[in-house]
């Protein structure tokens, strides 16, 4: 839990403290990648890591893995430039994908399956907690300290943790010869890295269909073609293709694409929601989003009761169910009704999550060996961070295609008095002089689009409830 903490709580530490990073590196254009870069990095090597714990252990995957992140942190702490902070994100990327691969896989190893529900509840609180605790401490540390407080800070807790698992995990593994696929992890590097790259860039730094975007769409799609070929033919690949081929699996995977893709559209745009049309701060605004947090967990721990029951399909049917009627109520909430009831949506909606992600990653664990349980559970946690770059990309086009009409097609009356960028709504909105008239508009602009994304979102949680039912009722093993 310390080690999924560091590596949840680095996603969102730095949102806080953007202000004193650019005054003190400059390039204000480039800060995006000092988010993008970690969540790149991260999602690349998740699978790939997963295999080589499955090779060498999961103790010196985890061990090796920290200790990147670890003295990545210190350097990121030390930056001088922003060109050297957002390579040393990327390090530190890449130490977080063997964390969050091999702890998930850890949990699989360590308890057993009535077991894995509770503790796999105790995982996904550590996101809940990060997701609220990251802005805090980055605040507090940019506010009292300073901004390279938000990454010295992982060095002592590291170190605890890295203490606790070298004297406590003792792992009994066959010693065996294996044939490593460098190959196959490059091709796979390559394909995913220019794949998110394309979702993470497209719309913002580049028009969706400029020269760029359809090169690197293209490049990504003979990547992909290539990384399939070199799994094909290894020996002991990466992404083997039994992955896709039993059909209990490559539902559990598609369904998680679904879940990541779900994920995002709350959590990058229900906190603006809530301050632009129904005038909180946000602080507020992060409680909304909160709620969630707390009943993902709950659903999560809960799940297993609900699993040994009915089975891990079927819990996953009701958790995307509750996620489509979510979508659904949110689709019929009328425009600035009660905030409590967006809050209750946000409870149903991380419910179902909870009851979906846990059955999902535990039935898939259950039905393979030790020997592959790595790959499998890097796989489901892969194909959950690839959801959520779709998600970041399609969202963010619904989001600002909607309100790009409304600014490009106001009110004759209110031609003159609205933002001309979408980036000066927010703070337009917080002006005390503006009129009441234009304060509407654009209250009613982010409402309605807002609704768009809940649109995608109502349908990409359908066709997720559609990919479960099509499922076996039971992982085959």
């Amino acid at each position: 839990m310390l080690f999924m903490m560091l590596a949840a709580m680095d996603v969102t530490i730095v949102s806080t403290a953007v202000p004193q990073v650019v005054a003190d590196l400059g390039d204000f254009s480039l800060f995006t990648w000092v988010f993008s870069i970690y969540l790149l990095a991260q999602t690349v090597t998740i699978p790939i890591y997963g295999k080589l714990a499955d090779v060498y252990g999961r103790k010196p995957i985890l061990l090796t893995g920290s200790v990147v992140f670890l003295m990545s942190s210190a350097a990121a702490a030390a930056a001088w430039n922003m060109h050297s902070l957002i390579l040393f994100r990327g390090i530190q990327g890449l130490g977080a994908g063997a964390m969050v691969a091999t702890i998930t896989t850890l949990a699989g190893d360590l308890y057993s399956l009535r077991e894995r529900a509770k503790i796999q509840g105790f995982l996904s609180s550590v996101w809940g907690v990060a997701a609220i605790a990251g802005p805090l401490l980055g605040g507090t540390f940019t506010e009292f300290i300073s901004w390279r407080w938000i990454f010295l800070v992982n060095v002592p807790i590291g170190i605890v943790a890295i203490s606790l698992l070298v004297a406590f995990l003792h792992e009994q593994r066959e010693p065996k010869q294996h044939q490593v696929d460098y190959l196959g992890s490059a091709a796979i590097l390559a394909a995913v890295s220019t794949l998110i790259l394309a979702l993470l860039e497209g719309g913002q730094a580049w028009p969706w269909l400029s020269f760029q975007s359809v090169a690197i769409f293209t490049l990504a799609l003979v990547f992909i073609a290539f990384a399939v070929w070199t799994q094909r033919r290894a020996a002991e690949p990466i992404m083997p293709g039994w992955l896709w081929r039993r059909p209990s699996l490559a539902g559990a995977n598609i369904s998680m694409i679904g879940m990541g893709f779900m994920v995002m559209g709350p959590v990058a745009y229900l906190p603006t929601f809530a301050q632009s049309v129904y005038g909180v701060n946000a602080i507020t605004a992060g409680l909304v989003l909160a709620v969630m947090s707390l009943s993902w967990p709950t659903a999560s721990a809960l799940s297993g009761r609900l699993y040994l029951r009915i089975g891990f399909r079927n819990t996953a049917l009701i958790g995307s169910s509750l996620a489509c009627t979510a979508a659904l109520l949110f689709l019929l909430l009328p425009y600035q009704a009660p905030l409590w009831r967006v809050a209750a949506i946000q409870v149903l909606i991380g419910a179902g999550f909870g009851l979906m992600s846990t059955s999902t990653l535990v039935g898939a664990q259950s039905s393979v060996d030790w020997g592959r349980r790595g790959v499998v559970t890097g796989a489901n946690m892969f194909a959950r961070f690839l959801g959520q770059s779709l998600g970041v990309a399609v969202f963010g086009a619904l989001f600002n295609a909607s309100l790009k009409r409304a600014i490009q097609n106001p009110p004759a009356h209110l031609h003159t008095s609205l933002p001309a960028e979408l980036d000066s709504i927010l703070s337009v909105l917080n002006t005390a002089g503006i009129s009441l008239p234009v304060k509407e508009y654009l209250r009613q602009a982010v409402y309605n689009a807002t609704h768009d994304l809940y649109t995608g979102l109502f349908v990409v949680a359908t066709l997720t409830l559609f990919t479960i039912w099509a499922s076996p009722k039971h992982f085959s093993s």
